[in-house]
Formats: structure tokens, sequence, C-alpha cells
């Protein structure tokens, strides 16, 4: 990062006072200190599920997303040719400055997972090879995370019963938990997962499909960010009765680096979203798609860690063959 962008912080910010992440009422991991040389403190996101430490966002990628929303959202409402759709696009939403190195700090720090599970539709069962890397982190709203980690009732307070969950919920590490906030503030809506799929080339992809989970609630609002590569995102309608087809042609939005979706209203119950291959332009670069959604019901917090962690090996970037490799303790 350049001395210029350091300088002109200087103006707005005085140096940051070393603070505990929050963990009452959110999915917040504790933060600890790995390194006491108190010239440079190594804060850490730690968790008994995560399988390795994640560190916190450095301080000035920080700083600049204090400044975010970059830009003023456009609204993108329903009209007689887009029925049901309720969607603010923001480009960009993360600050121009810090676009790059934030890509760079959650690809290069996070774990990732390529998902591979078998649905079955009458007698036949098909192996799906989820077609991009994923990561995901916090708990639905009937449970949250106590101050040393542990997940309770949130109504209570008290643990949940073993058996609760089938899976092993992990709380938002910070360097995604200061964005959930921020989103969170702008937006006037509330957070309790996010989710992160890599595109590693143009050939990593999903398919159309809509978030429209009973989990999830009648209109839920969900912000997809882009960091990386552009790569485009589509909407189409459902079909409807009338028409019996939904092959009708397609919004595309090229979403850039910093850039923020936020579907919300009928959106999800009405329309599809996807983002296809590519063979040409900039996908190889990679591309990182983080979402924050809120579920109300355990069932949300098994299917996302089901489709998004599984159970097979985690992968981590590897910055000298510059691609993700299986990570080894």
């Amino acid at each position: 990062m350049s001395a210029k962008r350091s300088r002109t912080l200087d103006a707005f910010f005085s140096p940051p006072a070393s603070k505990k992440a929050r963990t009452e009422d959110s999915n917040t991991a504790s933060i600890s200190f790995a390194n006491e040389d108190e010239k440079s403190p190594s804060k850490l996101s730690k968790h008994p599920t995560y399988p390795f430490a994640l560190p916190q966002l450095p301080d000035e990628i920080n700083e600049f997303l204090n400044f975010a929303p970059a830009s003023e959202g456009r609204v993108i409402k329903e009209q007689s040719n887009l029925p049901d759709l309720d969607v603010v696009c923001y480009e960009p939403y993360v600050p121009k400055d810090i676009q790059r190195d934030l890509f760079e700090f959650l690809r290069r720090e996070l774990f990732f997972y390529r998902v591979k599970y078998t649905i079955k539709r009458g007698p036949t069962e098909t192996q799906i090879n989820t077609p991009r890397y994923t990561t995901v982190f916090g708990v639905d709203a009937t449970s949250r995370f106590s101050e040393d980690g542990e997940v309770v009732d949130s109504t209570t307070g008290r643990p949940v019963p073993n058996g609760t969950y089938k899976c092993k919920p992990r709380p938002i590490p910070q360097c995604l938990d200061h964005l959930r906030s921020l989103t969170e503030s702008a937006t006037g809506y509330k957070f309790n997962f996010a989710l992160v799929n890599y595109y590693s080339t143009g050939d990593d992809s999903i398919s159309y499909h809509s978030d429209d989970e009973r989990f999830l609630g009648p209109e839920p609002a969900i912000a997809s960010f882009t960091l990386g590569a552009r790569r485009d995102f589509l909407l189409k309608h459902k079909p409807t009765p009338a028409s019996h087809t939904s092959e009708t042609k397609p919004l595309k939005f090229p979403l850039g680096p910093g850039d923020m979706i936020l579907m919300k209203g009928l959106t999800q119950s009405r329309w599809l979203h996807s983002i296809p291959k590519r063979k040409t332009g900039e996908a190889d670069r990679g591309r990182i798609n983080i979402t924050f959604r809120q579920a109300m019901v355990k069932g949300g917090t098994e299917n996302y860690y089901r489709y998004n962690v599984g159970d097979g090996e985690v992968y981590k970037w590897d910055a000298t063959r510059r691609e993700m490799l299986p990570w080894y303790n």
C-alpha cells in the first residue's frame, strides 16, 4: 500500500486502539494475540472449528472500509418488463484504494473446500462436484456464540444440547465480520451468515438458482460482493403459469472488483441468478464472492455447512504456485 494513502488517512484517524471483537449478540470469532511483541501484535480469529487461525484485516483496510459504500446504490425496481424485481447495485461498494488488497488478503488467508455430494431423484443418484471453492461462517437466529466461542441459545444464553446441530457451526472471523457490520448499517438488514465462493478460473461457475429456502424467511435480503476478476451476474424471471417458460432474455450485470448487489423483496421468490462460465477475459485471475444473509432456523445452518464445507479436505491459496492446494496440518 502506498505512503500516499496512509498520509491521506492520517488526517482523519488517530492510531486505532486495540480492541476485543464483539462477541455478544454476534457470530464473530473471539480475537487473541499470537505475538506478544507490542511493536507488531498479530491479532487472530481462532475457534476450535477452524482448521487454522485467521488474521484480522490490516488496519489500513479496516479504516478504508469505514468509507463504504464508495458510491450511491443504483435502485432497480419493478417495472412492466421487470416484474417483482427489487435490487440495489453499488458500483463500487468497497473503496477503490483497497479493492485489490482485500481480494488478495482473503484469497491468501481463508480456508476453502471443494464440496462433493450426492443428490437422489427417484432411483437415480447423481454425484455433484461443486464447480468452485466454498467456505461458510455463522449460525442461525435461534443460536449465537458465547464469549468463549460456544454455541448457545440466542434467548437463554445456555449451551445448546448435544446433537442440536449435525454440523459444527463456526463464528464469522473479523476479516469478514467488519464488512458484515458495515453492510448491516448501510442497508438496514441483519445478517448472521457469511458464505464465500472462490471462482479460480472461467470454468468455475454457479448455475441458475434462487436463494428462496424457507429458512431464509419470505422476503430475504442478500448482499453479494465481488472482489477480483469481473464476472457477469445474470438474472432472469422464473417461469409463470401464463408463459410456461423462463427463456426470456436475462438481465446482465458485469460486476467488477468492489461491486455489491443487494437482492431483496420478492427477488428471490420470483427471479433466478447465475454466474456462467467464461472462456475469455479476465476470469482466470480469480474472483471472490462474499454473500451475507440471515438464516432464521437451524435447518439453514445444516444446509449451509453441508453444501459449503461438507466432509472433504481443506484448501488454501499457494502464493508460489498461484493456485488453491490441499492444506495439511
